[in-house]
């Protein structure tokens, strides 16, 4: 019985298994990989969990239908906005006004890849928060590799909250348990890493411990504000809005210290090499350069759930089509107008239009945007339906049994380990939270401890997976310039996310006796 357990999760393993020495070891570029991974897979349904032929075609299909709706309009979208304020000359303008508040490297990390990333990560999710972030920072000068190593950090922590909190509120309804109670004791697990996270970052940026020197301060204004709002915001709120309100509160608190020392002397070491410009930025100058962003911010804001009578007619503009012809099949449902990726390309296109953009340099954006994404986007065709054929095999559900049956007691180790094997082979905190939320709450009644901690650890453990995930970190390579660099960046992610999960494990464990 446990040999046949133990074979079946091995084999179960063997996609991700596969994706990983292949970025690692064999240093093949991210598209290549994840169709390995993806035959893998499917060849693995056929013959092992014999899966029948067009149970494996429909599941692939609707992996690719998944990947280029919403992921892949959510890419573009958002380096297509970036593209065009750099094309347009406004993103000159967005790099001087923020390196007037501090010229500062390790400040500027935070202000754009914690601060406003995090903010990106709450209202749109999808890869929004990495892209964006970290496309700004290498165009103010920092390394690419490094610039995506920050954002990647930065963004594993509010995972949970993306999107108007949909992870959160997506497995509190599969798995039955009220949504505020539980993002509340999510926020409980995860306050150890937010605190900690602005300073890896700030390490990351200044190589070693010798950068706190003198930004400590700086640091803990940075974590704090964002700790503390959020806590109280998932206990007296609920899930959706937890990171907007916490990564507002930290920009405010943020910008307000820079401003207060900013006129304190920087290393060099940390001086960012930024040229000077003695014309005034007006605040229609500066409107008119934030304006796709700012119009995002609106767009994405007046149609969430926070303003129902916009969200809820938008939301009906849906098409809902079973493209998996198998057991346990679904509806897949396409949203047509409010989904992160068409509000960030209305976005965009008005905001070059106030920036002066003729329609015919708009499609020439678009197409160089296109061809920049155009391996990303095989990266997530592949993986995406990697997942989905893992998924619907049992794949997925041998590897869980595995934990469950071996681990006993023990087992709230590896809850965090679930949540982050789900979340690097989707990508998604919310695909985790479905294929893996009830492993966990069945996984709370089996050994007696509370179900809210157990289920909130699956999403913990998404934070290391999404820093992993390697749409995530194809996300990256392709705002920044660096296609083909993904096994390099995962192997430098790697040892940041393994430490998060042996920390994660350590607060569920030993964590679940204060509950």
């Amino acid at each position: 019985m446990l040999d046949n357990i133990f074979v079946m999760f091995i084999l179960a393993l063997l996609p991700i298994i596969w994706l990983v020495v292949a970025l690692c070891i064999f240093k093949m570029q991210a598209h290549v990989a994840s169709v390995g991974a993806f035959v893998v897979a499917a060849l693995e349904a056929l013959v092992i969990w014999k899966m029948p032929i067009i149970a494996v075609a429909t599941a692939s299909l609707e992996g690719f239908a998944m990947a280029l709706w919403p992921i892949v309009i959510v890419i573009i979208a958002a380096v297509f906005t970036y593209n065009l304020t750099v094309y347009t000359g406004a993103m000159d303008v967005i790099k001087r006004m923020i390196t007037s508040v501090s010229a500062d490297s390790r400040i500027l990390v935070l202000l754009i890849g914690w601060c406003f990333g995090g903010f990106l990560e709450g209202m749109a999710g999808f890869g929004v928060a990495i892209a964006i972030p970290a496309s700004m920072l290498y165009a103010l000068g920092f390394d690419p590799i490094i610039a995506i190593l920050a954002c990647l950090i930065a963004n594993g922590c509010p995972t949970m909250f993306g999107s108007i909190g949909i992870p959160t509120t997506t497995l509190a309804s599969v798995t039955g348990l009220d949504a505020a109670t539980l993002a509340f004791t999510q926020t409980l697990q995860t306050a150890p890493l937010l605190f900690i996270s602005p300073f890896l970052m700030v390490m990351l940026v200044g190589k070693g411990f010798k950068s706190l020197k003198g930004i400590v301060p700086f640091i803990c204004v940075a974590s704090l504000s964002f700790v503390i709002p959020e806590m109280i915001a998932a206990k007296f709120i609920g899930a959706d809005l937890p990171v907007i309100i916490a990564s507002v509160c930290s920009l405010i608190c943020s910008f307000a210290y820079a401003t207060m020392i900013k006129n304190k002397e920087v290393p060099s070491a940390y001086l960012m090499d930024i040229a000077q410009n003695d014309d005034k930025i007006t605040l229609n100058k500066a409107l008119v350069a934030w304006s796709p962003f700012i119009l995002i911010f609106v767009l994405l804001l007046l149609t969430s759930k926070l303003v129902p009578f916009i969200n809820e007619p938008l939301s009906a503009i849906k098409t809902s089509v079973v493209i998996y012809q198998g057991a346990g099949a679904t509806p897949y449902t396409f949203t047509w107008i409010n989904t992160p990726g068409v509000l960030i390309l209305i976005s965009g296109i008005i905001g070059g239009f106030i920036q002066k953009c003729q329609i015919k340099d708009l499609f020439k954006v678009m197409k160089n945007t296109v061809i920049q994404m155009s391996k990303t986007i095989c990266t997530m065709l592949g993986v995406l339906a990697c997942a989905k054929i893992m998924g619907y095999s049992g794949m997925i559900s041998a590897i869980s049994t595995f934990f469950v049956t071996i681990l006993g007691a023990f087992f709230p180790l590896a809850s965090p380990l679930i949540g982050a094997l789900g979340t690097f082979v989707t990508g998604s905190g919310t695909s985790s939270e479905v294929l893996f939320g009830n492993v966990q709450l069945e996984a709370a009644r089996a050994i007696g401890v509370s179900e809210y901690w157990l289920v909130a650890a699956n999403s913990l453990g998404t934070s290391a997976g999404k820093m992993l995930a390697p749409q995530s970190i194809a996300i990256g390579c392709a705002a920044c310039g660096l296609q083909g660099k993904d096994g390099e960046i995962l192997s430098k992610i790697a040892k940041y996310a393994f430490a998060y999960v042996i920390v994660m494990a350590l607060i569920v464990y030993f964590g679940q006796a204060l509950i």
